[in-house]
């Protein structure tokens, strides 16, 4: 099992970790996400993760990972 954590920025309420969250979860090898509105903090676990994937959903949900270009 593998942790990787992000510094997400825009993220203000529930709504926009439900995002995070949701498109996350789509991601191979993610089985659990933990998001942190307040500190602006996400952490995956999984198998295989792979941090570009996880990094394009944050922004696919529409905030920003700092380090990370959008496409």
């Amino acid at each position: 099992m593998t942790r990787m954590n992000f510094t997400v920025t825009g993220m203000s309420c529930g709504h926009c970790a439900g995002r995070v969250r949701e498109e996350l979860t789509g991601v191979p090898g993610v089985s659990e996400v933990d998001v942190d509105v307040t500190a602006g903090t996400v952490t995956v676990q999984g198998t295989a993760l792979d941090d570009t994937l996880l990094r394009a959903a944050i922004v696919e949900a529409g905030f920003e990972v700092p380090g990370t270009v959008a496409v």
